[in-house]
């Protein structure tokens, strides 16, 4: 049962990141909007009252160049990353490509490793295992459930991201 949460928890964590992409787009128009708004609402009273209003009109503009700047920034950074990449050895940008999944295939090399070890002594040792509930006994310390919801969580995670994505 907690191997099945664990994979159904996988693949919604998965789809986090495009979660928190959704809120965030809602956020940033929201935020534009009221910008928006609140510049016209300034700039209405005080022509209403016959004032200027460059001094607010100017300090939006800055705050809007600020915000067209991090983007470009962000972007900057990325693109650095890409042309670095492009000038490294093929085994450097195929090494970076699996860095994020490197862990896992660590994880999953040392669960099976461990079971093969745990299986190998199990079926080696004479009398160890004499019926089907020794079997069983035997098949609940090589398979835990712990082992299984993580090995669940994980691959409800990376293969759980594919039905997120859009089509």
């Amino acid at each position: 049962m907690f191997s099945l949460l664990s994979t159904l928890g996988g693949l919604l964590i998965s789809g986090l990141p495009k979660i928190f992409e959704i809120f965030q787009q809602r956020q940033d128009q929201k935020h534009e909007l009221a910008l928006i708004a609140a510049q016209r609402e300034r700039e209405m009273a005080l022509a209403a009252q016959g004032f200027a209003a460059q001094a607010k009109v100017e300090e939006i503009k800055v705050e809007q160049m600020s915000i067209q700047t991090e983007a470009q920034m962000t972007q900057a950074a990325l693109d650095h990353d890409k042309k670095v990449l492009e000038t490294a050895s093929k085994w450097v940008a195929n090494y970076v490509g699996t860095v994020r999944p490197t862990v896992t295939y660590l994880f999953v090399l040392e669960l099976i490793a461990i079971n093969v070890g745990i299986a190998w002594y199990a079926f080696s040792t004479p009398g160890l295992i004499t019926n089907v509930h020794d079997f069983v006994k035997v098949t609940d310390v090589i398979f835990t459930q712990d082992e299984m919801a993580m090995l669940g969580g994980i691959i409800g995670f990376w293969f759980g991201s594919r039905a997120w994505k859009k089509k």
